[in-house]
């Protein structure tokens, strides 16, 4: 069954090898990318691929919420349905605070702030659908470098880009869980959410931040040794695509497995807090 589909970040990595192995399969394909460009090049070579011609570029940059609702209203106007989110776009920055033109510290808009506005602003169209499923690309960063500040949720007084990332990722895990929860006391069974960690892959992610000279080097030396693109993507591919998925919706993915997460931060008041301090940067 044809199904339209939203990945975010799909200009390279991950999210163009997710969108090629979709398109593959004859859905529909919304791309989403920064640059005009660049995107209509990613859409001509997936059309080549795969010989489907349903697929249409979207042009946002993710780091403004403001360019964010106007990516939602775009998709609104533009498309009668939706019935799979792939959040996918995310960044790791530098070694020193970068902040947003809305004042956000970077990380925290492209890895939480903005997966949460589209999955709201979209929710209308994906409660439409059959079989709606928002796929959040998280990472093992939020077992191996998040040390959450409750007072200082963005870590502007004490920024660390490992950190930063880590947070970001474990944010978004709880995000996803915390709306199963609100879908479900709402009585909305046709939509679920998954988190997923795509593994170490060898894509352009992570290239240009500059973490500082041991890290930089210590990246360098392991990125031979990291994973394509194209396997990256399975988890993604399944669980926008599986008949039936393991597990239960709200869970944590590795390698098309649900997982155990990190709890060593986790307790409900924590994860409504996060949850509570998104609604309140976006208006929604």
């Amino acid at each position: 069954m044809q199904k339209t589909i939203l990945i975010t970040g799909t200009t390279s990595g991950i999210g163009k090898a997710a969108a090629m192995a979709l398109a593959k399969q004859g859905h529909q394909i919304i791309l989403h990318g920064r640059k005009q460009q660049k995107a209509e090049l990613v859409r001509n070579e997936i059309i080549a691929a795969s010989g489907n011609e349903k697929v249409s570029v979207v042009i946002a940059d993710l780091y403004l919420l403001s360019e964010i609702r106007n990516l939602c209203a775009l998709i609104h106007n533009n498309f009668s349905s939706l019935d799979i989110l792939i959040n996918n776009a995310g960044g790791l920055m530098g070694k020193e605070i970068e902040l947003t033109q809305e004042g956000y510290e970077k990380t925290f808009a492209i890895n939480v702030l903005a997966p949460f506005m589209i999955t709201n602003l979209l929710m209308d169209m994906l409660v439409k659908s059959r079989d709606a499923r928002i796929i959040n690309v998280s990472s093992n960063s939020h077992q191996l470098n998040a040390q959450p500040d409750f007072d200082d949720l963005q870590l502007v007084k004490h920024y660390n880009p490992l950190r930063a990332y880590g947070n970001a990722k474990l944010f978004l895990i709880w995000n996803t869980q915390h709306l199963v929860r609100k879908l479900q006391k709402e009585g909305i069974e046709n939509v679920n959410a998954y988190s997923l960690h795509p593994g170490a892959v060898a894509s352009g992610f992570g290239v240009g931040s500059n973490l500082g000279p041991l890290l930089n080097i210590i990246s360098k030396i392991a990125r031979p040794f990291f994973r394509t693109p194209e396997a990256g993507a399975d988890g993604m591919v399944f669980l926008a695509t599986a008949r039936t998925i393991p597990g239960k919706a709200g869970d944590y993915f590795v390698d098309r497995t649900p997982v155990k997460k990190s709890i060593k931060y986790y307790t409900p008041e924590r994860e409504k807090i996060i949850w509570d301090y998104c609604l309140e940067c976006t208006n929604d």
